[in-house]
């Protein structure tokens, strides 16, 4: 777990690479302080539209509008309720149905499929 050490706010977590009984053998272990505490402030993401105006937000599909496709758009994950800044400066507000954490905070460019070249045949 990584969390700031001023305020105990949680960053990130990563499982422990040692088993019980490496920890336990530990020299000089001591037991941890006080667990650190979630953050009270709404999480704060980017999302990139889809071409039907869809983004999804901790496993949450968010309908836009397809006058919204391909834009990026800032995201504020609450508790209880998902903001979303639209690109002219509105804001939406959604009632949040999921528990999951936001895995990701920076929007995504699509793939290129057609990156790759492909042999042409000529005739000559």
């Amino acid at each position: 777990m990584f969390f700031d050490p001023d305020t105990r706010e949680l960053l990130r977590t990563r499982p422990n690479p040692l088993t019980y009984d490496q920890a336990r053998r530990l020299r000089g272990s001591r037991p941890a302080g006080s667990p650190p505490r979630p953050s009270v402030e709404p999480v704060t993401a980017q999302r990139r539209a889809s071409n039907s105006g869809v983004i999804t937000v901790a496993g949450q599909k968010l309908a836009l509008g397809r006058h919204h496709a391909h834009t990026v758009v800032t995201v504020h994950v609450a508790e209880h309720t998902i903001t979303v800044e639209l690109d002219n400066g509105a804001r939406r507000t959604f009632r949040r149905t999921t528990t999951q954490p936001v895995p990701s905070h920076k929007a995504q460019r699509p793939a290129h499929s057609g990156s790759a070249t492909r042999p042409t045949t000529g005739t000559g």
